[in-house]
């Protein structure tokens, strides 16, 4: 077998950012290749991001782009391909031709461990490839493997395997007690999730150890080598953390998070661009197409060249209605007064939080994270 290759995808976002400090600083012996897939049509302030980002890693940041021998950029090529249609909730062709088969090409035929930076506080599993080569990783969980890796593992047509290895592997106080949940099977009543955190609960470092051994059996990347620094990480990170890990490393949050003043009729708040990803996002929110009209208003009429072809980003409205004064002052009025009652009915008052936790409830990981 090749030697293992370890890959971590740059989105341009926060979570990917703080991962890769984080394993430069946790895992210094790992040998990771860093790649951002560039469509062509990322904020500026995306570029300048990673930047600051390659100075900190002292390490290259291989730029992936879906097409090397087009006169246009990537996006543009593959729209011509689709006859104008845009992208959208439904059909997400950008996201497939211009981030994961880039990544998919670059990685080949070689056995790679992917790391992916879904936070310990996000309930929802990352893209995970279908080239049996790649095994995705997530280091910041308390359950660094895959859903698909964790089905095999606790699968009940595998139990006297699960249990033979926890028998080789347990001892001290708990043993008797990891050995009764590793036996019981998978049921109605004790499903999949619940044995694993019960499993998790007892003893991390142990599960993940029981797991790389299982996957010796299986042509798993992770199978073929002898050890993996990953096992005995019992770090759970949070979106705190990442902002922590980005400010102490002096790599800092992406420009288009700072807040800027917002006013309308006498509210005041603030408001920011709340994902990485192409300019004209069609998951972006529509505060933040005001943000773009507002920021960068050339590149807001470009998205709406874009709709020429009379195909529009959000579904029922084109932007030239979007930025009409009296459709953005309502934008703006609903705007603030949905995040003033969003910061009285939750925990935190930070604004960014509660865009934050609404950004990160859709959205293709491969763009965002």
């Amino acid at each position: 077998m090749n030697k293992i290759r370890h890959v971590l995808g740059i989105s341009g976002g926060k979570d990917s950012a703080a991962l890769a400090i984080y394993l430069k600083n946790t895992y210094p012996t790992l040998e990771i290749e860093y790649y951002f897939a560039d469509t062509g049509k990322e904020l500026d302030e995306t570029y300048e991001f990673i930047n600051n980002l390659e100075v900190y890693l002292g390490q290259k940041i291989l730029q992936l782009r879906a097409v090397k021998d087009s006169p246009v950029d990537p996006f543009d090529h593959f729209l011509a391909r689709y006859g104008g249609y845009l992208p959208s909730k439904q059909a997400r062709w950008c996201t497939r031709h211009l981030k994961l088969e880039p990544f998919e090409a670059f990685v080949g035929n070689d056995p790679t461990v992917s790391y992916v930076a879904i936070r310990g506080d996000e309930d929802r599993e990352g893209y995970v490839s279908h080239k049996p080569n790649i095994q995705t990783i997530y280091p910041f969980r308390k359950n660094i493997w895959s859903e698909e890796v964790i089905d095999k593992v606790l699968n009940n047509d595998n139990l006297e395997s699960l249990v033979e290895i926890y028998c080789q592997l347990a001892n001290g106080k708990k043993r008797n007690m990891l050995l009764e949940v590793a036996k019981y099977p998978v049921s109605f009543d004790f499903d999949q999730d619940q044995k694993l955190r019960a499993l998790l609960d007892l003893n991390v470092s142990l599960f993940n150890q029981v797991v790389f051994e299982f996957l010796k059996t299986t042509p798993y990347p992770l199978g073929a080598v002898a050890d993996f620094p990953l096992l005995d990480n019992q770090d759970v990170l949070g979106r705190e953390d990442v902002f922590r890990l980005l400010e102490e490393s002096g790599v800092g949050k992406p420009k288009y998070y700072t807040e800027l003043p917002l006013a309308i009729n006498g509210q005041k708040g603030t408001y920011f661009r709340s994902r990485s990803g192409c300019y004209f996002c069609f998951f972006q929110q529509k505060i933040e197409w005001i943000w773009l009209y507002e920021q960068h208003l050339d590149l807001f009429e470009k998205a709406q060249e874009y709709e020429k072809s009379g195909y529009t980003w959000n579904e029922g409205e084109r932007l030239e209605d979007l930025v009409k004064p009296e459709r953005m002052q309502r934008i703006k009025e609903e705007y603030l007064t949905k995040t003033t009652r969003a910061c009285n009915m939750k925990k935190s008052n930070k604004l960014l939080d509660i865009l934050l936790d609404e950004s990160e409830l859709e959205g293709c990981v491969a763009c965002f994270v």
